[in-house]
């Protein structure tokens, strides 16, 4: 059974850091890029970063570049989201995300990937 979990999220004020963890399990974690995204109330689920099943390519959106980090370790079959500098509008649920290799349709889309965890919430206040 494939899970993934997400931990770390909560209140910060604006400017502050948190560090999301995606404990995944149930797959091949070194066979898998991993995603993040995030979804605000009456928003699209959008894409935040990721790093490629190699770790050796991290992609991020561009509101967020420069202030977040994504990192994996292979040993403990986790994957991080760094966040610095957060402003109110980083408030959503953050969702981590597993796909095979490299997804053919690109990073950016949710739809390249198969397997989520069921999210964990950021607020970020002013």
């Amino acid at each position: 059974q494939v899970q993934l979990v997400e931990s770390g999220g909560g209140l910060v004020q604006a400017g502050g850091s948190l560090r999301l963890s995606c404990a995944v399990s149930g797959l091949h974690f070194g066979s898998h890029a991993m995603g993040w995204f995030r979804q605000a109330p009456g928003m699209e689920r959008e894409f935040v970063g990721a790093i490629s099943w190699t770790g050796d390519n991290t992609y991020y959106t561009d509101s967020v570049q420069g202030r977040f980090t994504i990192s994996r370790d292979d040993a403990q079959n986790t994957a991080s989201l760094e966040m610095d500098s957060l402003k109110p509008e980083d408030t959503a649920v953050y969702y981590c995300a597993a796909t095979l290799g490299v997804p053919i349709g690109g990073y950016y889309s949710p739809n390249e990937y198969d397997a989520w965890g069921q999210g964990t919430q950021v607020t970020v206040s002013s």
